[in-house]
């Protein structure tokens, strides 16, 4: 069975044509799991249209992107574990190829293109302009676990979840714990037309928005956060 995890956020201007790329994929013993995050637009109607049981929409109790990410997780039921953006397009065999692929591995990443609001690509490989690769310590310093790429076994969320409260992204953290505990591989299909416009809750595939001092910290947390979960569990 797979779970396909998405967290939104006042997401309506882009999120049909996303799930409408994500539930022909899907059997139907399968689910989209939706966490809304306060939405105030019409995400949770677009969703609601869709009247499909397949979906399972959720109020996040909390607030913030990995309150909400870690909602959707915890209450998915499937084996295979997919990570979805609200702003994104997924190639039609997505889903086919990264559960082969998981057939060998307990973490897979596959590539994307990088396209504009209107699907129009300005970067072919995120892998390439990443330079994405396995590593700890390549990923300490440049993170190459994009969630939208991301597809993993049930077992890796008990040692992922639950997520730091002082870390600023789940996929970084998945990938890191990944590194540490899982076998994971980086495969070069482009799977997912990954959105940028203005209002993206995350700015992979642009400049950071941070400053040095705030990603020294940032690093500085995951690490201590790793050495905590190795000496707990």
């Amino acid at each position: 069975m797979v779970s396909v995890c998405m967290a939104v956020k006042n997401g309506g201007e882009f999120l049909t044509e996303q799930i409408q790329s994500i539930l022909p994929q899907l059997t139907g013993s399968d689910e989209l799991v939706i966490s809304d995050d306060h939405s105030t637009d019409n995400t949770r109607g677009l969703i609601k249209d869709f009247n499909d049981n397949r979906i399972k929409l959720l109020s996040n109790p909390k607030s913030g992107l990995l309150s909400n990410f870690e909602n959707a997780l915890r209450a998915s039921s499937g084996s295979y574990i997919f990570l979805a953006d609200q702003d994104d397009v997924w190639k039609s065999n997505k889903i086919e190829v990264m559960k082969h692929a998981l057939q060998s591995y307990d973490l897979v990443v596959c590539d994307c293109e990088i396209v504009n609001e209107n699907l129009l690509p300005f970067q072919k490989s995120f892998f390439q302009l990443n330079k994405s690769k396995e590593g700890l310590l390549h990923n300490l310093i440049r993170n190459s676990y994009m969630g939208c790429c991301m597809a993993f076994h049930r077992k890796v969320l008990s040692k992922a979840l639950p997520f730091p409260e002082n870390i600023r992204v789940h996929d970084g953290w998945i990938g890191l714990i990944s590194e540490l505990y899982f076998k994971k591989t980086f495969i070069p299909d482009k799977l997912v037309l990954h959105r940028k416009h203005d209002n993206n809750a995350s700015y992979t595939g642009t400049r950071s928005k941070f400053s040095h001092i705030i990603r020294i910290a940032d690093r500085m947390a995951l690490v201590k956060n790793l050495i905590s979960v190795h000496y707990a569990r």
